[in-house]
């Protein structure tokens, strides 16, 4: 098992909102501000990590978006990161980066960021988080597809929840499952032993609405307590 990281990430179960302005509204600018506004709600709601995953915008409109997420979660616990875009969430001021399976390594992107910046990244097997997690510079996993997913309609291969177990049980990190999961999943997710749970659906669905932002996070919340897997 690998060593874990020092992470800055905090203590319980994670709920990670994984963002797509494209189901908020009809329109990129309606979607964008539609996005700006659920981030804030959702941070208020308690979820504790965002990332800003909104691969078809280009360099100055991704910063500008990240600037007003970072501004709308000012004051709560929540922390936002930049999928795989180290640049945007420098300039931007986020608190970290999540990177895809092809980016560079973890220990690379770590002599370019300050100290206690979050880097994750996104694995898809066992073999391939325990090898990632050998390498260090990790601060936590995100680990999919766990169960059929509308945003990977296509998607004929999933981890199921055996394959989650497999990755908790190999990497000494901190572990989220993404894919399908929902209020009601949430407890097979956290018999696991994952730390958390990452959506995207599972969150825009609710749109801005802060009581049912905040009954679904204690709903996750719940799940990973009573599941005993999680400090």
């Amino acid at each position: 098992m690998a060593r874990e990281w020092n992470s800055p990430l905090p203590a319980g179960a994670l709920c990670c909102l994984v963002t797509d302005r494209h189901r908020l509204a009809t329109s990129s600018d309606e979607g964008q501000a539609g996005l700006v506004a659920l981030v804030g709600a959702a941070a208020t709601a308690g979820v504790n990590l965002i990332q800003i995953r909104e691969r078809d915008l280009d360099s100055r409109r991704l910063c500008e978006l990240v600037r007003s997420c970072v501004h709308a979660t000012a004051g709560s616990q929540a922390r936002v990161v930049v999928n795989d875009r180290v640049d945007v969430a420098l300039a931007a001021g986020a608190e970290g980066v999540h990177l895809r399976s092809d980016s560079p390594p973890a220990t690379r992107v770590r002599h370019i960021v300050p100290p206690r910046f979050l880097v994750g990244r996104s694995v898809h097997g066992a073999r391939e988080a325990e090898r990632v997690a050998a390498d260090g510079g990790l601060d936590y996993l995100i680990a999919g597809t766990v169960f059929p997913s509308g945003s990977k309609p296509d998607e004929t291969e999933f981890l199921g929840l055996d394959g989650l177990r497999a990755i908790v049980e190999r990497v000494g990190l901190p572990v989220l499952g993404i894919g399908g999961v929902t209020a009601e999943t949430a407890a097979d997710v956290a018999g696991t032993g994952a730390r958390g749970a990452a959506a995207i659906a599972m969150f825009c669905e609710t749109g801005v609405d802060t009581r049912r932002l905040e009954q679904t996070v204690r709903s996750i919340r719940r799940s990973f307590d009573t599941s005993g897997r999680v400090p």
